[in-house]
């Protein structure tokens, strides 16, 4: 003989308390994302900010450090075009830009150039194959840069690198 309880089918909760429960939690991620939006795109931060009686009507006038020309410049090199020490049949062409903390004379630059030549001419293939081998080549280059011109080239942009 069967029990009672397993012919009966469960009552679940009614369609009423469900819709309403679904109600409920869309309303609730649709609040948050709202509330996210608007902190992510700074709706709560203030549009401007306030001004101090005493400064109020003065212009800001741009010291030393800000003025055009005294910043970081970016000067690009001549490309390089050379053989690299082995395979001695393989050609590289690499064009570069370095940037400085400070506009610097000419000959600096001309003197890295005839150093990272210098540089890539004893370089193996096996050296500069693979992501790893690119990021050392970078950073020798970067070095070498940086100890050409006394600590003013601050970074080495390789714009363009073609081994043949």
């Amino acid at each position: 003989m069967a029990n009672v309880e397993q012919l009966q089918p469960r009552k679940g909760p009614s369609l009423v308390v469900q819709g309403a429960m679904l109600l409920v939690v869309t309303a609730a991620a649709i609040g948050m994302g709202w509330m996210s939006g608007g902190y992510l795109k700074g709706a709560g931060a203030p549009s401007s900010v306030p001004v101090a009686p005493e400064n109020e009507g003065k212009v800001a006038e741009p010291d030393a450090a800000q003025q055009p020309g005294t910043g970081p410049t970016l000067v690009a090199l001549a490309p390089i075009t050379t053989n690299i020490a082995s395979p001695a049949d393989t050609w590289i062409r690499m064009e570069v830009s370095v940037v400085y903390d400070a506009p610097q004379p000419p000959a600096m630059t001309e003197d890295i150039h005839q150093d990272l030549l210098a540089f890539v001419r004893t370089v193996k293939m096996h050296q500069i194959e693979g992501a790893s081998g690119y990021q050392h080549l970078k950073a020798d280059i970067e070095e070498r840069a940086s100890i050409r011109s006394q600590g003013h080239a601050k970074q080495v942009l390789i714009r363009t690198l073609l081994l043949e």
